[in-house]
């Protein structure tokens, strides 16, 4: 962690897209904010939790200090520590047959950025908080109770406390707890927030991301999400794939100038890199049955633009040897 010098004052973006799924959200999260309540968004891989922190940040007005969730943080990596020593020297020499000497050493105090936010009231993000350790949290229970973050005796100014400014305001985000990597938060910190589960975006909102964020025509994107919203119907539970795979295929369409038709080979080979990598995770028998899906998901809904160009026979997506499993 660094000092908290890279503070940032976010401005909203342009190129958001802001549909009446993401601005109901954002007006939620707003008015909890508003009225003084830290906000957690907590959702799947893939569900806009960090993009929609920052929006929801902007409108704010305040800068933004953004903590990252790690395994290896302690306390101090939030809040500061010692970060060494100043030593004061004095040689008194007025007199040449007398040296007088003093000498004095202080421990040196870094703050984190956790308790620069605090002190300037600045917006807190922090992501994935729950990559962190239960107990490296704790600062947090005092802040949001009692407005009052405590602090090690080392800190030379404002005593072992420090009085959190009116405007600090925090937003978490987390994976689920099932994730790797991913601990289990404690009750009392859980209590404090106000958590907004996220699911995956609306088909509407989807289609504008991927044109957004490709520079493809909608009908493309329509195809493209569709197709992506097909395949999260396969398996239990399951998330993915998510919006970076309309964005991931959009991007390759885009850039070869070809369109989100089956029979052009781009996009064959596009879907299935990104489509069976973004859900490795279902299996049949120890293989991916993705290859198969996608290919059912081509079949079903896939439509080619013009009609007119769609071919009376289509031709297979996949290999043989891919529908096997190989």
């Amino acid at each position: 962690m660094q000092n908290n010098h890279d503070a940032v004052l976010p401005e909203p973006s342009n190129g958001f897209v802001t549909t009446p799924f993401v601005e109901q959200i954002t007006q939620r999260a707003l008015t909890y904010l508003q009225v003084g309540y830290p906000i957690h968004f907590a959702g799947a891989a893939g569900t806009g939790k960090t993009t929609l922190a920052f929006h929801v940040a902007a409108q704010l007005g305040r800068a933004v200090s953004l903590i990252h969730g790690d395994d290896d943080f302690g306390s101090s990596d939030l809040v500061g520590h010692d970060g060494g020593y100043r030593r004061h020297k004095i040689v008194d020499n007025y007199i040449h047959s007398v040296v007088k000497t003093e000498e004095e050493m202080n421990s040196l105090w870094l703050e984190n950025r956790l308790t620069t936010a605090c002190q300037n009231g600045d917006t807190l993000i922090y992501d994935e908080f729950n990559r962190s350790r239960p107990e490296t949290n704790n600062p947090f229970l005092s802040i949001f109770s009692e407005r009052i973050l405590n602090l090690p005796k080392l800190r030379t100014s404002g005593g072992g406390y420090l009085k959190v400014h009116p405007e600090f305001r925090a937003i978490f985000t987390s994976n689920p707890e099932e994730y790797a990597g991913v601990h289990k938060t404690q009750d009392a910190l859980k209590d404090r927030l106000i958590t907004i589960e996220l699911e995956h975006y609306d088909r509407a909102t989807e289609i504008q991301i991927t044109i957004a964020r490709s520079g493809i025509g909608p009908s493309d994107a329509e195809i493209i999400v569709d197709l992506v919203r097909e395949l999260r119907c396969v398996g239990v539970n399951n998330s993915r794939p998510t919006i970076r795979a309309c964005i991931a295929i959009a991007r390759v369409l885009a850039l070869r100038g070809v369109h989100a038709q089956r029979e052009d080979p781009i996009f064959q080979w596009a879907c299935r890199d990104v489509l069976n990598s973004e859900t490795a995770k279902v299996t049949r028998d120890g293989h991916s049955i993705m290859p198969e899906k996608v290919e059912e998901a081509l079949l079903k809904g896939l439509r080619t633009k013009p009609p007119s160009a769609q071919p009376a026979s289509l031709p297979p997506l996949m290999h043989k040897a891919a529908k096997k499993g190989q």
